[in-house]
């Protein structure tokens, strides 16, 4: 996906169109919310098909295979879905990681808190049809929504605290120490020595939720505070470098421009215009 962020609508018409159409499951290099204001859905994701009434959220993390089809419900669909690249939100995604990755999709109650939720992805929408539309006013409208869906659901885990979070424990708790420790130059065995098992298995449980190594997953975890750190600090390319763990700005310029397609100084400069 060229564009950092992207939001659409899923009506009545598409929900034909795709009824009608080959929707083979597939996988995404970008992340994508949605959220059902009225209709349903039938998604196919974890390797299990659940059905979904309005109103929903679905969040499907990059790198996930699933397969939505929106459908009518009282001959209405009216499902917002909203794509973003990893970097557009960096201060959360490996929270939504966390939260997200067993979870996918959340059924809600109708009232006041899904309206607001709706309210901000008109404003979305509506900054987006602009021909100058500020990605730093979506970005914080975004962050709200996915602050917002998150209150809501741990409401719903106090009434059904038979719902976690995520499912699998130790996933959860290698990013908790990934927080902690990714700035150091760690690798595999000192996050399975911590966690009391093998790298293999810890790799084993890492390539199942993200479809990433330990390694690949440390590396993007370290990528993604480099590109917060870019957009959201003054601080020099070698300072970022050195903080994350590389002592060598020409080491650190290599391997940032052999992941991200551009050397630090472009990446900097390019988010400076689209977001100003």
């Amino acid at each position: 996906m060229e564009q950092y962020f992207k939001i659409f609508k899923f009506n009545n018409e598409d929900a034909i169109k795709v009824a009608n159409s080959t929707n083979e499951p597939h996988i995404h290099n970008f992340e994508e919310l949605l959220v059902g204001a009225e209709g349903k859905v039938e998604h196919f994701i974890d390797f299990k098909v659940l059905t979904f009434k309005a109103p929903f959220i679905s969040f499907i993390t990059q790198g996930k295979m699933h397969r939505i089809r929106p459908m009518m419900e009282n001959n209405k669909c009216n499902i917002w879905g909203l794509r973003f690249n990893s970097e557009f939100l960096p201060e959360s995604t490996f929270r939504l990681y966390s939260y997200y990755h067993d979870h996918a999709n959340i059924e809600l109650k109708d009232g006041n808190c899904f309206n607001r939720m709706n309210i901000l992805c008109e404003m979305m929408y509506e900054e987006m049809q602009r021909p100058d539309p500020k990605l730093a006013v979506v970005h914080d409208l975004l962050k709200t929504l996915f602050t917002m869906i998150e209150t809501e659901r741990d409401r719903q885990d106090e009434a059904e605290s038979s719902i976690p979070y995520t499912q699998n424990t130790t996933f959860k708790n290698f990013l908790r120490i990934l927080e902690d420790n990714f700035r150091r130059s760690e690798g595999v065995d000192y996050y399975s020595e911590k966690l009391f098992m093998s790298s293999r298995n810890l790799n084993l449980i890492c390539q199942s939720i993200l479809h990433k190594s330990v390694s690949e997953i440390i590396e993007t975890r370290k990528l993604i505070e480099a590109q917060n750190l870019l957009i959201y600090s003054d601080k020099s390319i070698s300072e970022i470098g050195f903080e994350l763990g590389y002592n060598e700005k020409a080491y650190f310029t290599s391997f940032f421009k052999k992941k991200i397609g551009q050397t630090p100084t472009e990446f900097r400069n390019e988010i400076s215009k689209l977001i100003t």
